[in-house]
């Protein structure tokens, strides 16, 4: 079955937001999307059929973020270092704006203070 559009604009949307920071570059890994600061990941995407996956370093708000419904600790022994995955469905109204701090999050954890320094302040 194919993912539905609804689900194809989400991925589009916060891939889109992932490459709006500085020095970022999309590679395929394993068939997913990984965004990269300096050829580090901070924020893995793979839509599926029925939702939209993505993983992000949560060094601030990780602990909270796995008490959600709709999140767990990253598989492949990612999660011990902070990494957490959401799994976005359209029938369960992902909250959006909450999926785009945690990709801004991730990519200050990631990315070089340089980089970092450049961005506004939260």
């Amino acid at each position: 079955m194919k993912p539905a559009a609804g689900l194809k604009k989400l991925e589009l949307s916060l891939k889109k937001h992932a490459l709006s920071y500085p020095e970022v570059t999309e590679d395929h890994p394993w068939g997913h999307s990984a965004m990269k600061v300096k050829g580090k990941a901070f924020v893995f995407l793979s839509l599926e059929e029925d939702e939209v996956s993505i993983s992000f370093k949560l060094p601030n708000s990780r602990d909270i973020a796995v008490d959600l419904p709709f999140t767990e600790p990253t598989h492949y022994g990612l999660g011990k270092h902070g990494w957490v995955t959401a799994h976005l469905r359209l029938k369960d109204k992902p909250p959006v704006d909450l999926i785009k701090a945690w990709i801004d999050e991730s990519y200050r954890a990631i990315a070089p203070k340089k980089l970092v320094s450049s961005l506004p302040s939260r």
